[in-house]
């Protein structure tokens, strides 16, 4: 599988997944679960990211932090979002100072770069 369109089609299969049996699909159980259930699986993926930071072990931080992708990708969906809107808005912060991203916002805690 080509990773040039990797977030596309993953876009695509969750968007599939939503009208699939919540007891025969784990994304379609979030998706039934709703933003409290999808939200508390990204706060335990994002805790997994910041315990596998710490070990000296990068395969371990790259499961780790598709595990958090895959969540708040599920959580984009179920608002009827998908990757490109993140993606346009990374693109439209590119070459930003992330201070002045950060001060033109007006809230938030993370800085472009």
């Amino acid at each position: 599988m080509s990773n040039s369109d990797i977030l596309g089609r993953l876009d695509a299969a969750l968007a599939k997944r939503r009208a699939a049996d919540p007891a025969k699909s784990y994304t379609a159980s979030l998706y039934a679960g709703g933003t409290a259930a999808i939200s508390g699986k990204i706060a335990e993926e994002a805790a997994e990211v910041v315990e596998a930071a710490a070990e000296d072990d990068d395969a371990h931080l790259i499961h780790e932090v598709a595990d958090l992708w895959f969540h708040t990708m599920v959580l984009l969906q179920s608002r009827g979002l998908d990757a490109s809107a993140v993606q346009a808005e990374l693109a439209r912060r590119f070459g930003v100072s992330g201070i002045e991203e950060k001060a033109a916002r007006g809230h938030g805690d993370t800085p472009a770069e």
